[in-house]
């Protein structure tokens, strides 16, 4: 990753109105191959990444991009009714959840991933929603987001086909963050 002269990473999260393009969709799903490869995100590398990263429930989604390249991605999705974590969720403001939170390998470590989280988050808030999120409770993303003081809701176990159950840790977003500038 490249960085400015002063050793910061020049990270670029598009605001509200430049999210995530349909001519992104090539660049995402090859930094998702890269990310299920290195670290096995998303569990099981789905047929049809493109669709895969936009759900019928997807209200937007963003990438992070460096020099027109991307190196990561963001969704924010409306609460269905599988949700774990917004089925958790006991607040006042009815839940968003964040989803499809990935960064290419050789960009961990320089807030990319912090910073799509609070654009994600933001955005939630700025339609009166609380974010929630569910992450796989072996996956070592949970400590990223206990660090980033996420709440722990509660764990849930996921029907992931007909064979297989997948125990998940839920989250939500901690009070008072902030809202988006976009």
């Amino acid at each position: 990753m490249t960085t400015d002269p002063a050793g910061a990473p020049r990270v670029r999260v598009r605001p509200l109105v430049r999210s995530r393009l349909p001519a992104d969709l090539d660049g995402c799903v090859a930094v998702l191959a890269l990310v299920h490869t290195h670290s096995g995100y998303p569990v099981d590398l789905p047929e049809r990444p493109a669709a895969w990263l936009t759900p019928a429930a997807l209200l937007t989604a963003w990438v992070a991009e460096l020099d027109g390249q991307i190196f990561g991605h963001v969704g924010l999705c409306g609460a269905g009714k599988g949700d774990a974590a917004a089925s958790l969720w006991d607040g006042r403001a009815a839940p968003a959840v964040i989803s499809r939170l990935y960064v290419s390998p050789g960009a961990r470590g320089h807030g990319v991933g912090a910073a799509l989280l609070a654009r994600a988050a933001g955005a939630a808030r700025a339609r009166d929603l609380h974010p929630v999120l569910d992450v796989v409770a072996t996956d070592p993303a949970v400590s990223f987001y206990e660090r980033l003081g996420w709440r722990l809701l509660g764990t849930a176990d996921q029907r992931w086909g007909p064979t297989r159950t997948v125990s998940v840790r839920c989250y939500a977003a901690p009070d008072g963050a902030t809202r988006a500038t976009d």
